[in-house]
């Protein structure tokens, strides 16, 4: 997986329409909106900006999306994990109906229990949760739930959603002119701060558990993982610093574990001879654990 580790340079001033956000003058605005045609207009365009997004610029934009995130914590420096983990998430991957996208899977160097995914195909998990799954079933149904969220687009409609409403000045010319342009694509990774840090709906998070725990299943792999994962988070103390962000942007394991028991039932039974390759996963691991762990 090759992502630069940066932040992305200036995006530029941030418009909201009708008011004036921090560090654009109303002057600024008032220049926008006039080169624009007018307000009325500026908001046509900009809809039919993110309404015309096609699958390079949803790769582009998640490329993007994913330096954001590793620029705060860069991928971690154990190649075999690397490896490992895009094996297994390639895997899950192409048992969904986007196997054609890119898929990059990573590992970075973060202590705290989380994963994320990015439009294109771009899936994180932390240190931290590495460190906390028991077997590859389990890692394959967090990364199933990643996966989830690109193959449903759930963070490209969260943006469009409300990003249309947030104009950065970057891509605030092309976008005026009628035509969907990278320079907007990549503007528009501005707001994916706020919405990894906000989180997606709930409803998202509960579909993207089913659709994990299914292509978990599709892969071969014991399909209870993902429920079990889940298990060892709700056994987390909940004050703990390292699950805060994922308690804040997801609803709580417990809750998590009680749809999918619906979802599920018995219908799963069937499949529970599925592979767990728990001393698999342990050597790809290793370098990450105490010896007491292993």
């Amino acid at each position: 997986m090759r992502i630069a580790a940066t932040f992305l340079a200036s995006l530029g001033c941030a418009v909201l329409l009708g008011a004036v956000v921090a560090g654009c003058s109303q002057q600024q605005m008032d220049a926008f909106v006039k080169n624009s045609g007018g307000l009325d207009n500026l908001t046509k365009t900009v809809k039919e900006a993110f309404g015309s997004i096609d699958e390079p610029q949803e790769i582009e934009m998640g490329h993007g999306m994913a330096e954001t995130l590793l620029g705060a914590r860069p991928l971690l420096d154990d190649p075999a994990l690397q490896r490992y983990v895009n094996e297994v998430g390639g895997w899950v991957a192409a048992q969904s109906d986007r196997p054609e996208l890119p898929w990059h899977f990573g590992v970075n160097d973060s202590e705290h229990v989380n994963a994320f995914a990015a439009p294109g195909g771009y899936v994180i998990v932390t240190r931290g949760m590495m460190e906390v799954l028991q077997n590859e079933a389990e890692l394959a149904g967090v990364l199933g739930h990643e996966i989830g969220h690109v193959i449903r687009k759930h963070h490209l409609h969260a943006l469009q959603k409300g990003a249309w409403m947030t104009l950065l000045g970057s891509g605030l010319s092309a976008s005026a002119a009628g035509k969907p342009s990278e320079d907007l694509v990549k503007a528009l990774v501005g707001p994916t701060k706020e919405l990894y840090s906000r989180g997606l709906d709930r409803d998202d998070e509960f579909d993207a558990d089913r659709i994990g725990v299914v292509l978990a299943t599709r892969a071969g792999y014991d399909p209870w993982g993902l429920p079990a994962a889940l298990q060892t988070l709700a056994k987390i103390n909940p004050d703990d610093p390292y699950m805060a962000l994922l308690l804040k942007t997801h609803p709580n394991p417990g809750q998590r574990l009680d749809r999918l028991a619906q979802a599920m039932g018995t219908g799963f039974d069937r499949y529970a001879d599925g592979r767990d390759n728990a001393d698999r996963f342990r050597v790809a691991v290793r370098a990450i654990r105490p010896p007491a762990a292993q």
